[in-house]
């Protein structure tokens, strides 16, 4: 059964759309990896699901469609879900020491005593490896590791079925960033959470996740189990994404000039074509009798495959620029 259900997401800010048509599943106890260039639409479906970003479509958490269901009732089902930011600098409030950060998830019902607060808090900070002493501290006497763990345990705090990771370890040194990873595969074993994790360095995403999705220009446009989307590739940005990982004695592929050129977030393309031709190494730029790739939309030929890919020509393997001879 799916802990949460994405589909045709849709946010749109104005007359620019963010996020188009987003849909996935994330198994109970699984981890659904996002990843993608900046400005692909990744926080923003993240903001969506928890009720940050003005959103149409369904998002079905514990039955309840969040995004239609009376406040009453989604209430308690969206508080199911929380999210941890990626600056963990301002989104803890300065003023407030530790302790009252932390307390901010804490459903305070059940908390009839200011001991009872405290031992919650105690119990929260040593579940993410942080010594309870620390309750007394402000957000800015503590390392940006620290904050970033503070952070996840507000979270925690809600007792959540479903974390969702946004970028959390983007701002940190690599040593912490190892750290954090860690902590949160731990917390995802003893917990049994369900995660979203959201990052653009593919690498870690692989090491956190179980599923992978790829967004480009807000929308999906490849999904499937990690090892097999980041092992075979099928989808022409996918693979820019992965050629340019850098790797020691590996020289930069000509496919990697891709990720070079510009494209407007949220541009709707005039004919229904696909997002990404202009930028594509084996499309009509290149392959001038590929018109397929401007007068259709690639979305809908993946449907029904585990691994999907929304190209046209995601199995023309022949058709990829060979790498440079070393």
């Amino acid at each position: 059964m799916a802990a949460v259900a994405v589909d045709d997401l849709w946010v749109r800010y104005g007359g620019m759309a963010a996020v188009r048509g987003v849909s996935f599943d994330v198994e109970q106890g699984s981890v659904l990896g996002l990843v993608g260039e900046s400005g692909s639409g990744k926080s923003t479906v993240a903001r969506a699901i928890v009720g940050l970003a003005p959103a149409t479509g369904v998002v079905r958490v514990a039955g309840v469609d969040l995004l239609s269901a009376p406040p009453r009732q989604a209430r308690p089902a969206r508080r199911r879900v929380q999210l941890v930011f990626q600056d963990s600098r301002s989104s803890l409030d300065p003023r407030f020491t530790v302790a009252q950060c932390v307390l901010e998830g804490v459903d305070r019902s059940g908390l009839r005593r200011r001991q009872d607060a405290q031992a919650r808090v105690a119990e929260l900070l040593d579940l993410v490896s942080l010594d309870p002493a620390i309750a007394r501290s402000h957000p800015a006497e503590l390392s940006g590791g620290q904050r970033q763990r503070v952070a996840i345990a507000r979270a925690l705090a809600a007792r959540p079925d479903v974390l969702i990771a946004d970028e959390v370890t983007a701002s940190l040194d690599v040593s912490v960033q190892a750290v954090v990873l860690n902590l949160l595969r731990r917390l995802r074993a003893e917990l049994r959470l369900t995660m979203i994790f959201i990052s653009h360095n593919v690498a870690v995403v692989r090491y956190m996740s179980e599923h992978l999705a790829v967004m480009f220009n807000g929308r999906i446009v490849e999904q499937g189990p990690v090892d097999t989307v980041i092992g075979h590739p099928e989808h022409p940005y996918t693979r820019s994404l992965l050629a340019a990982v850098p790797e020691i004695g590996r020289r930069r592929l000509l496919s990697d000039s891709s990720l070079e050129t510009t494209a407007e977030i949220g541009e709707l393309p005039a004919t229904g074509g696909c997002d990404y031709r202009s930028r594509c190494p084996i499309g009509p730029v290149v392959n001038s009798d590929r018109e397929i790739c401007v007068t259709s939309d690639p979305v809908t030929v993946a449907a029904g495959r585990e691994h999907q890919a929304m190209c046209h020509f995601a199995t023309a393997a022949p058709c990829w620029p060979a790498p440079p001879a070393s």
